[in-house]
């Protein structure tokens, strides 16, 4: 889901979790190269920093180029890599993970946590944070600070600070703050910024679901990637539950009002609907519209089917949705 304005945490780590950014100048070539690559496709980066094994990116595009992005600057520091180190392969563990961000706040707050990364870990201080060099935070007072480091964002949500030294030495006492109280340290990493597919408020989250469908995305995989496993079926659960509230308003049956029979008409017409449509598991349908154990529903969607008025209203259903 790409479109000029859009946000994304951009996440990648090294394959089994190696240190591919410990050695000499590597983390320090990577930052050349996020700044050939945000030059190159327009990028404004809120945040970034280098870990021994890991990147974080709080990018906003102008042009909808992520994929077309990140495969320069990944695949740019790899063969640069590589061909000081002498050796080959694939460093990273995959593709990379890009979380949908709402912007304003909850940007401001991915942009936070970024920042707080070498704190987190253990290898500064809270107070010293701006010391750890492979991160946007030390660029920001510098002269030469480059112009696609955005810094209005991070300002405002850190209280509308303005973009001065003075402003600058505020906002690292806001990370400070953040890092050794315990309620706000707890919060800031609660709100899960580097987990799921989307990080915002729930309005957001089903605009971007609105957005998604009604751009024939694949939500597979759109949605899905790097999902943990407990967030993958939570999401993927969203998905039937959005799709069951279309199919039975287009059949104009009432959700709560089914019923107890576990063959009814109406059920068996919505669990066709949704076996046709989506990757719907059984064990969902049967708990959701009450049709009993997993395998009945199975057997009553065959039935069905194999009944030509059944398909028929079946087909009818799903071009109504289709329409």
């Amino acid at each position: 889901m790409e479109y000029a304005g859009a946000c994304y945490h951009v996440i990648n780590r090294g394959n089994y979790r190696r240190n591919v950014f410990a050695g000499e100048g590597a983390a320090e070539a990577f930052v050349r190269t996020l700044d050939e690559t945000a030059t190159r496709f327009g990028w404004r980066i809120h945040a970034y920093v280098v870990m021994s094994n890991h990147f974080h990116l709080a990018v906003e595009l102008t042009e909808p180029n992520l994929s077309d992005g990140m495969k320069w600057l990944q695949g740019t520091w790899v063969r640069r890599s590589n061909g000081v180190r002498g050796v080959v392969g694939r460093p990273f563990q995959g593709r990379y993970k890009a979380l949908l961000v709402e912007p304003g706040h909850v940007l401001g707050q991915v942009a936070h946590y970024i920042h707080l990364n070498p704190v987190r870990a253990g290898v500064v201080a809270a107070n010293e944070a701006i010391k750890y060099p492979w991160s946007s935070l030390p660029w920001w007072t510098r002269k030469d600070r480059p112009d696609w480091l955005e810094a209005e964002t991070v300002l405002r949500e850190a209280g509308g600070l303005k973009d001065t030294a003075k402003g600058w030495t505020k906002y690292q006492g806001y990370l400070e703050f953040l890092a050794t109280d315990a309620g706000m340290a707890k919060e800031l990493v609660a709100k899960r910024l580097s987990r799921g597919w989307c990080v915002g408020g729930e309005k957001f989250k089903a605009a971007a679901r609105r957005d998604l469908a009604r751009r024939g995305a694949d939500l597979e995989r759109s949605r899905f990637a790097g999902l943990e496993p407990g967030a993958h079926r939570a999401e993927r659960e969203l998905v039937w539950e959005e799709k069951l509230v279309k199919l039975a308003q287009a059949a104009e049956v009432d959700l709560r009002k089914l019923g107890s029979a576990k063959s009814a008409p109406a059920k068996v017409l919505l669990a066709a609907g949704m076996k046709q449509t989506t990757s719907v598991s059984n064990g969902w349908l049967a708990k959701r519209l009450g049709m009993g154990q997993p395998a009945s529903v199975s057997q009553f969607v065959r039935r069905a089917l194999l009944d030509s008025a059944g398909r028929k209203r079946i087909k009818a259903l799903l071009s109504k949705v289709e329409a």
